[in-house]
């Protein structure tokens, strides 16, 4: 049975590529031996550097199953997924991940994302990109009123 969605991910990543719409990344949600939802990589068509094939696939499951988290689901996707993907996968609750290619198998593409994973290891002041705290007080009140919000769903 798992071998049958990571085939159905790999053909929609093959459609990807021939239709031009995104880079060779597919992914496919899957709840109780049924697709939920399925996503592939859309970043350059829709200008989203957020559209890759898990994130999209996690948004429909969601959309689908009228919720935020997806326990009880499995993803499938064609390549090990990156740290953004990685991130919303564990937001998800997904229960398990099957993935073929792995991250040294994407850089050899020319999807290398080991920078990210440096960045993520180092301190905030040692970061290519700067990162500044600002206004600590104000966005602790943030924080306070939602603690003090009886209507907040946890999450």
């Amino acid at each position: 049975m798992q071998d049958k969605f990571m085939k159905e991910a790999f053909g929609l990543a093959i459609e990807n590529i021939q239709t031009g719409r995104g880079g060779p990344f597919a992914a496919l949600v899957v709840k109780d031996g049924e697709v939920v939802a399925r996503g592939t990589n859309l970043v350059t068509s829709a200008n989203d550097p957020t559209a890759h094939a898990e994130v999209m696939a996690i948004r429909r499951a969601c959309a689908a199953l009228r919720s935020f988290q997806l326990t009880g689901c499995d993803l499938y996707t064609t390549c090990e997924p990156c740290p953004m993907c990685l991130g919303a996968i564990y937001w998800a609750r997904l229960d398990r991940v099957f993935f073929a290619s792995t991250r040294d198998d994407a850089a050899d593409a020319g999807f290398d994302d080991a920078m990210l994973y440096d960045e993520l290891a180092r301190p905030l002041a040692a970061r290519s990109i700067p990162m500044i705290p600002l206004m600590t007080d104000e966005g602790q009140r943030v924080f306070n009123a939602w603690q003090h919000y009886e209507g907040r769903v946890e999450y």
